[in-house]
């Protein structure tokens, strides 16, 4: 029979899923935004480090000035008389007559220009800022992580409830064959006078209620294969490749516990951060010590030469000593921020080791029924065998024929539920562990 030996499902199947979670992941929008996250921090790292390395600017200005402030100065005033005095004892003008200067005190004319670089000494912000960046790219990488593992638990679960409705529309068809064989039967015996037209109408009564099954059963894949190509970023009528194996249930399942959980990878980053934000406020107490070197030209009517030319170096220090409180209230954010992390760690460990009890315990229970449905099933078939062939003999009511075949049709149906079941919530321990090897998409 067709569901009585419901019991592998080949890894060919598993390949086959591991296949579109691969692709999920590739072209799943989410996963996307989740991998430009990540980029933008490792940018971050890359800027952090630069701040170690010379800083090179190119700096210019050029001035034209008119009116302001002057400088008087009263050459001819001072020099005139006694350039006066000595013409007339040598008798010549060899000594010329001097204007009175005013001299602009804003520079007219004027330019400079010059190549500026700077490199840092001593600078514990910038080291912390570092090591901060570096410790945001993992807390990235584990939101990555997370949103990798739920696709992977939401493909799954799509998949098998996709297999189960596919299968679910072969159970009708069955169903159907029988009924049609059913009406066959019914036709032979009433034209042997060995039934009335009774049975006839009521086979051909559940002949229209089979077919609405399989228009509702049908129904149910096209959305389940909907939902599928959705999360795989697909055309939404995209046909979806089945194993033509039969089904199973996992042997056992790998005993983890959630300290692998990526959600709490990320809580411990998030504590490290606010403690490195901490130290990083203190340590600008710390004074700040850099160099710098000018090399440049400055002068008036854009002259170059050797008076113009010029070159510039030293060292700056900064040292706030006094800055408000700023710190002081920064630091003590910082300390917040940390404790903030640690009480939604524990909180967030307590609410995932409840999400892996529940679903081990729902495995547990799927398992179980699963097991009942198959002997339900291999019941139901022996059950339904004897009975049609009793019918056949008229002996038996066909009523009572329809109560077997439809406890048949059920118990099918209920098999598949369970399988699904059983499946989903292999899924759901998985995600609780985090057991999924990532590393393979």
């Amino acid at each position: 029979m067709m569901f009585t030996n419901l019991l592998v499902f080949s890894s060919r199947a598993q390949s086959r899923l591991n296949g579109y979670i691969a692709e999920a992941v590739q072209r799943n929008q989410a996963v996307s935004r989740q991998h430009f996250q990540l980029e933008k921090s490792l940018y971050a790292l890359q800027e952090a480090k630069a701040f170690f390395l010379p800083q090179a600017s190119l700096l210019a200005n050029y001035t034209k000035a008119g009116g302001g402030r002057t400088i008087d100065l009263p050459l001819g005033d001072l020099m005139n008389p006694v350039y006066n005095t000595l013409n007339e004892l040598t008798a010549s003008q060899k000594f010329p007559q001097l204007s009175n200067e005013s001299i602009l005190l804003n520079p007219d004319n004027f330019y400079d220009a010059k190549l500026r670089t700077s490199l840092p000494l001593i600078n514990t912000e910038i080291m912390y800022a570092k090591k901060i960046r570096q410790e945001d790219i993992t807390r990235q990488q584990a939101i990555l992580n997370v949103y990798k593992r739920q696709l992977v638990k939401d493909v799954k679960t799509a998949y098998y409830q996709y297999f189960q409705a596919v299968r679910a529309v072969e159970v009708y068809n069955h169903a159907l064959k029988l009924v049609q064989e059913n009406i066959r039967v019914n036709q032979s015996m009433l034209r042997n006078g060995i039934r009335n037209s009774t049975s006839l109408t009521r086979a051909q009564t559940e002949l229209q209620r089979a077919e609405a099954s399989i228009t509702q059963a049908r129904t149910r894949q096209q959305n389940a294969r909907s939902y599928f190509n959705f999360l795989l970023n697909r055309p939404l009528a995209d046909s979806i490749e089945l194993d033509s194996a039969t089904l199973t249930i996992p042997a056992a399942l790998p005993s983890a516990g959630i300290r692998q959980r990526e959600e709490l990878q990320q809580l411990e980053t998030t504590h490290t951060i606010a403690l490195l934000a901490e130290k990083k406020e203190q340590s600008l107490f710390t004074p700040k010590v850099s160099t710098f070197l000018d090399l440049g030209s400055q002068g008036f009517n854009w002259d170059f030469d050797n008076k113009t030319r010029y070159y510039l170096w030293g060292v700056n220090l900064q040292w706030d000593i006094f800055t408000g409180g700023q710190r002081k209230q920064r630091i003590k954010q910082a300390r917040t921020d940390a404790a903030i992390a640690q009480t939604a760690y524990s909180e967030t460990l307590q609410g995932l080791e409840l999400e892996l009890d529940r679903a081990q315990n729902n495995y547990n229970a799927a398992c179980a029924s699963f097991r009942i449905a198959q002997t339900q099933l291999q019941l139901s078939e022996k059950y339904f065998s004897d009975q049609q062939k009793v019918y056949r003999e008229g002996q038996l009511l066909y009523i009572e024929l329809l109560d077997a075949q439809d406890q048949l049709t059920q118990a099918r149906l209920q098999l598949l539920q369970a399988w699904a079941d059983v499946q989903v919530s292999a899924a759901d321990v998985e995600r609780a562990q985090a057991s999924y090897p990532l590393q393979t998409i």
